[in-house]
Order: C-alpha cells, then sequence, then structure tokens
C-alpha cells in the first residue's frame, strides 16, 4: 500500500462531470433544500414506479473528448468528398471564414433561443431581417419569412396556403414536371391525407382545373423558361402560382413577383452554408401582398420601444400553434435561423455587386461547359439555362458519370440517356476540361475554356434579364471588408442573451450545455462537404454515424426503430402521425381519424394531427393538470370505432410524472388506437425510463433538446420518429427534402452520447430533476407551484402562478419577465401550458451558483411586487412595469422616475461586476402588428 497519489486517481474526468453543473458538494446542498438523502430516494419518490425501466441503458462505455473526436475522425475519413456538380438545389459554395469563425461556430448565435423575448435578441431579429429582406429583394414580392425548414417543405407549405387562401374549389394542385425530384416527392407525403390530387405537367398545354401550380424556375435540367402568361391563365381560372426559385439566379433573371408569382420558395444554401450531406439550410417563402397573415412559420417586423425607438419583434404571433391547435395554418414551429444569418450575413458581406459576380462567374462556366460540349460533339438538351446543363448521350450516360467520379467529380446522372451537370461558386476552368474529359476520354483533344470563353455568348434569355434593383439598403453596401464585417457582427451578438451569458430557463426547451467538443465536427469538410444525392459509397462514415445514432436512440427509448430524417420536432410529429394512418389503412380501418389531444398539449400536437388527415377531439384536464381519466373514457367510448391515437406528453406539459401513463395507453389501445408520446420532455427520462416500455406505439424526439444539438436562435433542429416494429413500414419515405434530413449536426448528438455514456445520461436526468425541484423549494415561500406531482414534487420543470398577482397588483407575467432582463435572464416560457404563469426548465446543465443566482432574482422580483402592493411603488411607474431598462434610460439627465436610477439598473449588487445592457426597452407589440414592416428600416427611421 502507499500514500501515493496513482495514475488512477489523476486520469481526466469523464466529461459527464464537465457536462452536468453541480458538483457532489452541490447536490448535498440542493438535496437537503429539497428535503431528501439522495437523489436516488428524490427520483424514486418523483417517478411512478410502473414507469421506471427494469433494464439499464445498453450503450457503449463512456468516451474522453479526446477519444470522441478521434472517433469521428476516423468515421468522418470514410466519407470521400469529390467535387460535387449534382445540382438538384444543392450546390457547393464557399463560406466566408469571417462567418464561419464568427456565427456557425460562435456559441453567442448558436446558443440563443428563439426570439420570442425580442428586447434582448434585437442583433439575431436584425440578422433576419437582413435575410427577410434578401429574399423579398430577389424575388421581387413584398413580405418574406424568417427561413423555413427546407425547400421542398416550403413548397409544400405553400401548396397548403394556396388552398387555404384561393379562390378555386378545386382539389388539384399543378407541380412543374421540371420540379426538383425531392419536392414532388415532398408534395405527395403532405398532399395525401390533405386530399390533394397532385397532376404532374410541363405546363405548356391548357391548365387543368385547380387551386395552385407550382413551376421551378430555372428548373430541375436547368432549363430557364418565364411563366407571365401561365401565371395569367392561372389567375384567370382562380388558382395561386408559387414559383420555387434559386435565389443566386434571381440577381441576373426577371423575378417571380414580376411575373406574377403569387407565392415564391426556395432554399438559401447556396449563400454561404454547406452542404452537410442535406442539410440543415434555411428555405425561404415570400409572398404578395393580402397573403402575409397566413404565411407558415415566423415573420419578423419592425415595431418601437417604449422610446419611439425602432425595434424588432416577432410580428403577428397570434398565428402561431400554441394559440390556433388545430386551426393553425401550419404545425411549423422552429425554423432555421442560424442558417439564416449565414445567408443573411453571406449576402451583406458580399453585397449585390458581389452576388452578380458570383452568379455571372457561375453562368459564364455553365455557358463554356455547354459549348464545349457541343464543341466535342455532345448534344446539350437546353439553349437556356443558368447553371445546369442537360447532356444528351444516348446509351452512354452510365459510362460518362462513372468516367467522371473516377476523376474526382459527381455528375447526375439523370437517366440513361441524360447526365446532369451543374455549376457552382466552386467550379473552376479545370472542372470544366474534367467533365469534358469524361464525355469525351480520357486522351481526347478538349477545347481550352479561356478560348471559349471569348467567343461563347451567354444562355440566358434576353427578355428574362432581370433590370430592377435589389439590396440597395446600407447594410448591403457598408460591411464588405473583414474588419468592417466582423464588427458589425460582434455588435450584433453583444446585443443578445445566449447561453454563453446566462442560463435560459425555458420550460420545455431543455436549454442544456452545446458543448464545444460536440460542436467542432460539423464544420469538418468530411462532413460538410458531402451531397445529398452523393453516391453511398462516398459516405461510408455517415452511414455508421447514423446506424449507431439510430440504434442508440431506439436502445434509448426503447423502440424499434429511429428515424432521423424529420428535420424538427413538428416533421417528427407529423411522420409518426403519418405512420398511425397508414397502419389503421394497411389493416382496412381507414375511418380511425379521430387523435384524442390532452387540452393541456402542445399547439403543434393538434396542428400535426389535422396535416395528418385527423379529426382532433380534446380530452379535458383536471384540477391537478392531469389528464382527466372519465372524459378520457366517455371520449374513447365516443369514438371507438373511428379512434386511431391519442397524443400526450410525458412528464405532462405541466412538468409532473403522471400516474395514470400506463393505462392511459391501455384503454387506447384496448379500443384500437395507437399511442403518440410526445419526446419533448425526454430530458426527465432518460435511463430511467423507456417511452416504449410505458405502451407507447410511437414518438417524435428533439435532439435540439435532449441530445445537445443548440437551439441556434430558433433553428436548426432534429426530430427523430421512434416507433415499434408494427409501425416501421408506414414511415413516410419522405418528410424532408434530404434522405437523411439535418444530416450534418447530427455529429454532435452523437458525440454527446457517446461521451456521456448510461450512467452519465442517467445522471443527467436525475439533475434535471433535482434542479428543478430545487428551484421550486427555493421558489415556492414566494410564488405558487401550479401543478406536482407525487410527495408535493415535479419532474424536471415547474410551473409558478402569478394569476393572484397579477390580480392584486397588477404585476403581469410580463412585467416579470421584462424585469428578469435587469437582472442578467431570459424569462422562462410565459403562459404556456396556463395563462398567467412561468414555466421554469434549468436543465442538468446549470451549476449551484446559477440557479441561485436566478431564485435571487426571482425572489428579489417578488419583493419589489410587494412594494407595489404596499404603495411603496407606483402602481404604474415602478421598476416592472418599466423594464428592461437600456443604458441610455438610465444615463439620460431626466430621471422622472419615483424608483431611483440604481434600482432600476442594480437591484442586485453582483451586476455591477457583470452587467447586460438591453439595446432596446419595453417593445410595443401590438404596434408592430397594426403597422406591419418586414424588411430593413430605412436609415432615417433610427434618427431622432
Amino acid at each position: 500500500m502507499t500514500d501515493r497519489v496513482t495514475l488512477s486517481d489523476l486520469a481526466t474526468p469523464p466529461f459527464a462531470t464537465r457536462h452536468i453543473g453541480p458538483s457532489d458538494a452541490d447536490r448535498a446542498k440542493m438535496l437537503e433544500v429539497v428535503g431528501y438523502r439522495s437523489v436516488a430516494e428524490l427520483v424514486a419518490a418523483a417517478t411512478p414506479e410502473a414507469i421506471r425501466t427494469g433494464t439499464p441503458l445498453d450503450l457503449p462505455e463512456p468516451a474522453s473528448e479526446d477519444q470522441v473526436l478521434a472517433e469521428l475522425r476516423a468515421i468522418a475519413s470514410r466519407n470521400r468528398v469529390l467535387t460535387s456538380m449534382i445540382g438538384l438545389g444543392y450546390y457547393d459554395t464557399i463560406t466566408p471564414a469571417v462567418i464561419l469563425r464568427n456565427v456557425l461556430e460562435n456559441p453567442g448565435w448558436y446558443t440563443a433561443y428563439t426570439p420570442y423575448q425580442p428586447e434582448i435578441s434585437q442583433g439575431r431579429l436584425e440578422a433576419l431581417i437582413n435575410f427577410q429582406t434578401l429574399v423579398s429583394d430577389l424575388t421581387g414580392l413584398p413580405v418574406a419569412g424568417a427561413s423555413l425548414l427546407d425547400e421542398a417543405t416550403a413548397a409544400a407549405e405553400a401548396m397548403a396556403l394556396a388552398r387555404r387562401a384561393g379562390k378555386a374549389k378545386s382539389q388539384v394542385f399543378v407541380v412543374d414536371a421540371d420540379a426538383l425530384p425531392q419536392t414532388k416527392a415532398v408534395l405527395a407525403t403532405r398532399a395525401e391525407p390533405l386530399g390533394i390530387t397532385i397532376v404532374e405537367s410541363d405546363l405548356t398545354g391548357e391548365l387543368p382545373e385547380c387551386f395552385g401550380v407550382l413551376v421551378q424556375y430555372p428548373g430541375a435540367s436547368g432549363r430557364v423558361a418565364g411563366f407571365r402568361e401561365l401565371a395569367e391563365r392561372a389567375h384567370a381560372a382562380g388558382a395561386m402560382v408559387i414559383a420555387a426559385a434559386d435565389l443566386l439566379a434571381l440577381t441576373l433573371l426577371v423575378p417571380p413577383g414580376e411575373q406574377g408569382a403569387d407565392i415564391a420558395v426556395g432554399s438559401t444554401q447556396r449563400f454561404g452554408v454547406p452542404l452537410g450531406y442535406g442539410g440543415p439550410h434555411a428555405a425561404y417563402i415570400a409572398v404578395r401582398d393580402g397573403l402575409q397573415r397566413q404565411l407558415p412559420g415566423r415573420l419578423v417586423g419592425v415595431s418601437k420601444d417604449a422610446d419611439g425607438r425602432p425595434a424588432y419583434r416577432l410580428a403577428l404571433q397570434t398565428r402561431e400553434q400554441h394559440i390556433r391547435r388545430e386551426k393553425a395554418t401550419s404545425n411549423i414551429c422552429t425554423a432555421q435561423v442560424l442558417l439564416a444569418v449565414v445567408a443573411a450575413m453571406y449576402a451583406v458581406y458580399h453585397g449585390p455587386d458581389g452576388l452578380r459576380r458570383i452568379a455571372r462567374r457561375v453562368h459564364r462556366h455553365a455557358a463554356v461547359l455547354a459549348a464545349g460540349l457541343r464543341a466535342l460533339g455532345v448534344e446539350v438538351v437546353h439553349d437556356r439555362f443558368f447553371d445546369t446543363v442537360l447532356a444528351r448521350v444516348p446509351g452512354r450516360a452510365r459510362e460518362v458519370v462513372a468516367a467522371a467520379e473516377e476523376a474526382g467529380i459527381n455528375l447526375r446522372l439523370a437517366d440513361d440517356d441524360h447526365v446532369g451537370i451543374a455549376c457552382d461558386e466552386k467550379t473552376t476552368a479545370e472542372h470544366v476540361r474534367t467533365v469534358w474529359r469524361a464525355f469525351a476520354g480520357p486522351d481526347a483533344e478538349v477545347p481550352v475554356p479561356a478560348d471559349l470563353d471569348l467567343t461563347t455568348p451567354d444562355a440566358l434569355p434576353a427578355e428574362l434579364l432581370r433590370t430592377s434593383e435589389f439590396l440597395t439598403h446600407p447594410v448591403f453596401n457598408s460591411y464588405h471588408s473583414e474588419t468592417a464585417m466582423l464588427r458589425y457582427l460582434r455588435r450584433l451578438m453583444d446585443k443578445d442573451l445566449a447561453l454563453d451569458r446566462s442560463m435560459i430557463p425555458l420550460g420545455s426547451c431543455t436549454m442544456k450545455l452545446n458543448a464545444t467538443t460536440e460542436m467542432e465536427p460539423i464544420t469538418w469538410p468530411e462532413f460538410a462537404g458531402i451531397h445529398p444525392f452523393a453516391p453511398a459509397d462516398q459516405a461510408r462514415g455517415y452511414a455508421e454515424l447514423i446506424s449507431s445514432l439510430e440504434g442508440w436512440l431506439a436502445e434509448i427509448t426503447g423502440y424499434d426503430k429511429v428515424s432521423i430524417q424529420p428535420n424538427a420536432g413538428s416533421q417528427g410529429e407529423l411522420a409518426g402521425l403519418l405512420a398511425i394512418r397508414g397502419y389503421h389503412r394497411a389493416r382496412g380501418e381507414a375511418q380511425r381519424d379521430v387523435c384524442l389531444i390532452p387540452s393541456s398539449a402542445h399547439g403543434t400536437n393538434a396542428a400535426s394531427a389535422a396535416m395528418a388527415g385527423m379529426r382532433v377531439v380534446v380530452v379535458a384536464c383536471d384540477a391537478d393538470g392531469n389528464v382527466d381519466m372519465a372524459d378520457l373514457a366517455a371520449k374513447i367510448e365516443a369514438h371507438r370505432d373511428t379512434l386511431a391515437a391519442i397524443m400526450v406528453t410525458y412528464p405532462s406539459t405541466h412538468g409532473v410524472f403522471e400516474e395514470t401513463i400506463t393505462e392511459i395507453c391501455a384503454r387506447v389501445h384496448e379500443a384500437g388506437g395507437q399511442v403518440y408520446v410526445d419526446g419533448a420532455n425526454l430530458n426527465a427520462l432518460v435511463g430511467i425510463s423507456r417511452l416504449g416500455e410505458l405502451g407507447a406505439d410511437v414518438s417524435h424526439l428533439n435532439l435540439h433538446k435532449t441530445f445537445a444539438i443548440p437551439h441556434g436562435g430558433g433553428g436548426p433542429g432534429v426530430g427523430p420518429v421512434a416507433v415499434k416494429a408494427h409501425l416501421a413500414p408506414h414511415l413516410p419515405a419522405h418528410i424532408a427534402a434530404a434522405p437523411y434530413g439535418s444530416a450534418s449536426i447530427l455529429p454532435i448528438s452523437w458525440a454527446y452520447i457517446r461521451m456521456m455514456g448510461a450512467d452519465g445520461l442517467r445522471r443527467a436526468t436525475e439533475q434535471a430533476i433535482l434542479s428543478a425541484n430545487y428551484l421550486a423549494a427555493r421558489l415556492r415561500p414566494h410564488y405558487p407551484v401550479l401543478y406536482t406531482g407525487r410527495g408535493g414534487l415535479v419532474a424536471h420543470e415547474c410551473i409558478i402562478d402569478l394569476r393572484k398577482i397579477t390580480k392584486e397588483t397588477g404585476i403581469t407575467v410580463d412585467d416579470v419577465a421584462k424585469r428578469l432582463i435587469d437582472y442578467g435572464f431570459h424569462a422562462p416560457t410565459m403562459s404556456f401550458p396556463v395563462s398567467g404563469t412561468l414555466m421554469i426548465e434549468p436543465t442538468e446543465s446549470e451549476d449551484l451558483t446559477e440557479l441561485d443566482r436566478f431564485a435571487d432574482a426571482m425572489i428579489a422580483i417578488r419583493r419589489e411586487i410587494d412594494k407595489v402592493a404596499s404603495g411603496e411603488y407606483d402602481r404604474t411607474d415602478n421598476p416592472l412595469k418599466n423594464a428592461p431598462h437600456t443604458a441610455e434610460h438610465v444615463a439620460a439627465d431626466e430621471w422622472p422616475h419615483p424608483y431611483s436610477r440604481a434600482e432600476a439598473a442594480y437591484p442586485v449588487p453582483g451586476l455591477r461586476a457583470a452587467k447586460y445592457w438591453p439595446p432596446v426597452r419595453r417593445i410595443d407589440q401590438a404596434y408592430g402588428d397594426r403597422n406591419l414592416f418586414c424588411s430593413c428600416p430605412p436609415v432615417e427611421a433610427y434618427q431622432d
């Protein structure tokens, strides 16, 4: 024996100790406050015995951070990155290094949440206004949204919008035969449950009676054709026109809005966003005037703050699913904000002249390539094109594609007789020569690109050349040096609160640590540089990573199969419900179309059910927030022959482990229905319970909550769908544009699980439960905790009730939320699932110091409320009603308030050492909706 410390004692601590915030000593203090001797005792008291799994997770032993990076390097090396000239909506691009490092790889941008609290989100809201202005200007349509999930999903959303808002009574939707194949596939998936008939057409003849027409501009084959006359015919018949348009091409071509399009959709991927094996990428949607209030997804608008200064916020939020539920116009509850920011900053950095230059270079390469093919005796199918050349080589297409691949370039095999070649920002003269040799043979003499460039005319039709200006706003004409761009990005980031500054205690959002090691691989070229339609043998690393991740998720959840294709939780919901629909139809029970949904459910549940062709029947909740079992029994009996499914969230949206979950599953199964358990709150279950063992048939998961993918300021996300074996054959094949959805961010969750291991994941869950109960215990003497479960305990989040406070003092949840900004915090979730409440979820990653800092802030705010109640503070002119306080406001020469400047800005001493100053005062939400303005405001708006 020796007293010396051994090498074993000196081993690097496991990653779980870095991920989980509280130390062992911290946990002991927390347990004392909660009143339990151990975490195990607490979890046993909080969770019903019936939900606890008897089998530990069978996962690999946890790896260190260095080990995981080495393993991911090995996996990445099994991908082969060739030059991609496949096209079909995905193009290689150059991400400016200043944007790559300072946005995509910057936690100040990627750890932020959706900007529901606009006063602390002005930076990314400005970036999104830039995005909307970019899209609006290039499409020639007045209102653009703040991004959608992918181009195919955007097209499906546009189809639904045209059906809702159009005058035609037809249920037929016409799709351009030259549309992208993935768009056609997603449209078919989304149309069938809604009773929409898809008709494919070359759009040259007479249109059938229809409610909408989608035209691809330019076409998937590369063909460029105008559609003014088509739009006139469609409008005369009462149908709407949707243009799926290439945004870079629109710098040179007449925009859709000038040709009569009602809606434009597409992708901004080629604006600096890596290929990433298909995603995530920011899609866009823009509409003509009159359709903005039916626009799916998020919309950023300009309003004013309490001083009358321009300020940004999310506009028209009454469209949101949690308000409109089954009447919602879409189930989209997230977007691709981080990628939209990248695309917007790409446009800001290059400006209109730079974008035109890139587009012209892309087009010149395509024109020269086509000329060279003709010189070699190859037929080029289309004379008018932007970036894609379609070559006809009867019977030789596979041979040509194989020869190009051998030389390091991927071309598109259109069919046995045709090859597609797409040029992009990275295309060089040498790539063009290599393609020529693939057609003519390795020893053939091929032209010199520079010589052909001198004699080859453009291939853009003269009548479709753009004459209208775009991106004239100063923001797109000011930051073209790296120094200027760097400082602009820093200015915007400094306006926002993200996880790099403080905890974000949003209930039902799980804002946990996004570890740097997890994030590092996503920009490696071996992951970022793969086209989604590259040959499978070039993506063996991705295949290995996806297979192991899907297997781990199945093991964690107790399901038989997992698909990671859905690129948001909402899309995972839809995929799961479509699987249920397919299952019933395969059994000859197509009449089963009723979906039971508790009144406490997230609004996307009801919206997704409606999109899956189901009728929503609401089940009541009892006074304790649990599913009312008597009402459930009555609803099951009333719809026994038509019951398709029930959608429940577990733990409940009220933050409680309901005792009756297994009984709910059994009752629904007995009546012939399926059970969908929403996985939004899985962070309270991993390693403790498996959804598949509770009796559930299907769930969606949120990798951007439970499994450490960051929220990105409102996306990206990944919403895998997990099913029992009997539902697996009925999963939709095309719920997203790319086969594996947002593949490039899957290494984040892979690394998280690999580093945590089974024990680390279970301990993270236990800590999440302890942290929530610790905050509930600290806050309970000051605020009522609305719902609790066994032993007065909560799950991983708690709801505090301000309704009585509001009635007695006039202080609302909004006032408390804005006052928290003065304390340096993002507010908890407001008025969901119960109006007049705050839902708090601390996650396992926050240490005791931060938990106490938040609790102290909430307690201090309660003391301020008491001053309002006692009359010490004026009921309308007090620190809560006037929150948040900006530096400009506090430093003004005049101070008209009855409380001091110190009370306004430094309500607790710690803020004097580290203070976040909001850039604007409280924003007038109603003004922004009454005066809707959704693009960059003129510079004059910021002048006094």
